[in-house]
């Protein structure tokens, strides 16, 4: 047990949990005012500045902003057929799981003549970051775009960084069309929520954002929230916990926290165990398939900020892991269906030996998009329910005022509102024949 490759915690006293379920932090000096600046240079002088900001970032003077007809053409003939058959059957799996979630208008009589109901109303505009650095997440479109268009957004926009030749990854934009997005702009970082915050001569302002990013874009979308935009969830790097009891397949375990690992320096990774053979075969596990990845030391500098947990019991895993309150959390057991009422906080659980956190990442159905940093303590993962909008509508008749409308007048007299008495005793007085 003394050789885990990540930091080992045995049987670790409760009052520690909450400082073992911290997560890596990042050096944030100077951010938000760097953030602050790019937000005001962006509102003040638009397209201008996400010309210069392009330049300075990405190294690339571009000519135009907004993706070409002939990109997205070119894009489509890159990408071999073999991607295109994986990418659809992602989107058909995708579509299934979130159309099943839309919810038909029920109306609920509350009294005799009183009708409420409950609409749900697609966001008209929203805008989606797409990362394109290290790992251009092409699938995170299939994941926003997707419910976007399920939900009836009538503008859905997209902003991804270019390469320094000025050109957008061929995957991003064949994702792109086959969704039905169809305004893509070559904008990156703080200043493509900048963009969609405030509105540009060629990025429309949007009302709500969505996507990952680098700490600059996490912190520009918690500063533009502070200005009426709504985001879909405060985020920190991603993140996997993964609990393994003896019927676990080490090298499976293995291969699940290295996944996490690879996507940055900053992701966190958290194997926790009732079993100390466990331990020593994942730790092998991870060092021979370490060694195989080209993203290697990314992965590596992954695994300094992670840990392994053992404790005696799976329930005392199940109990950890709730106060961790992961992105991803696996449960890598046999018997993972027994556990699952007791899973109070997690963004998306993957349950036995089979359910690896790719399949969510890609292709099963489920959203990727998902609390990070311990917000699955107060935050669902993305839905349907994240572009639209419930509106509620009610409808009294005659009878329904006269039900009620004495209970109204009680309780606006009582809180000093005479206005709102009157406007239901002119009511009840017409009906009766009293004006």
């Amino acid at each position: 047990m003394e050789t885990s490759i990540m930091k080992l915690y045995k049987n670790p006293d409760k009052n520690t949990w909450e400082t073992l379920s911290t997560r890596a932090q990042l050096d944030k000096t100077q951010l938000n005012d760097t953030v602050t600046t790019i937000l005001n240079e962006v509102k003040e002088n638009k397209d201008a500045a996400l010309y210069k900001y392009a330049e300075l970032f990405d190294k690339v003077k571009l000519k135009t902003l907004e993706v070409t007809q002939s990109e997205t053409e070119n894009a489509n003939n890159v990408i071999s057929e073999e991607l295109k058959k994986a990418i659809e059957l992602a989107k058909d799996n995708i579509e299934r799981f979130h159309s099943s979630q839309r919810e038909e208008p029920t109306i609920i009589e509350t009294t005799k003549g009183v009708q409420c109901w409950r609409k749900s109303v697609g966001i008209e505009k929203v805008g989606l970051y797409i990362p394109g650095g290290t790992a251009p997440l092409f699938s995170t479109i299939l994941m926003l775009g997707i419910p976007a268009k399920v939900a009836g957004c009538k503008e859905i926009v997209l902003c991804t960084p270019p390469d320094s030749e000025g050109n957008v990854h061929p995957a991003i934009l064949y994702t792109a069309n086959l969704v039905g997005i169809t305004k893509i702009c070559k904008v990156g970082g703080a200043q493509a929520i900048a963009a969609m915050t405030y509105g540009t001569e060629t990025v429309p302002q949007v009302y709500k954002i969505f996507g990952p990013g680098n700490q600059f874009v996490t912190k520009a979308k918690e500063l533009v929230q502070q200005q009426g935009v709504a985001i879909d969830m405060p985020a920190g790097p991603s993140e996997v916990l993964v609990i393994a009891d003896e019927t676990a397949n080490p090298s499976f375990v293995a291969a699940d926290l290295l996944s996490q690992a690879e996507h940055g320096t900053d992701s966190q990774v958290i194997l926790v165990t009732n079993d100390v053979t466990v331990i020593e075969k994942v730790n092998l596990e991870l060092e021979k398939q370490l060694n195989a990845l080209p993203r290697k030391e990314i992965a590596a500098k992954a695994l300094e900020n992670s840990r392994t947990m053992f404790f005696s019991s799976v329930e005392e895993c199940v109990e950890f892991s709730n106060v961790y309150a992961p992105e991803h959390l696996i449960i890598a057991s046999e018997n993972a269906e027994a556990f699952i009422d007791k899973i109070t906080n997690a963004g998306s659980v993957f349950l036995g030996n089979y359910s690896c956190e790719s399949a969510g990442d890609y292709a099963s159905g489920t959203n990727h998009t998902l609390p990070t940093y311990g917000y699955a303590k107060n935050y669902s993962g993305v839905s349907l329910d994240s572009f639209v909008k419930k509106i509620t509508f009610q409808k009294l008749s005659k009878e329904g005022i006269q039900n009620i409308g004495n209970a109204i007048e009680l309780m606006a007299a009582a809180e000093g509102l005479q206005a709102h008495k009157n406007a239901v005793t002119i009511r009840l007085n017409t009906i009766n024949n009293l004006i």
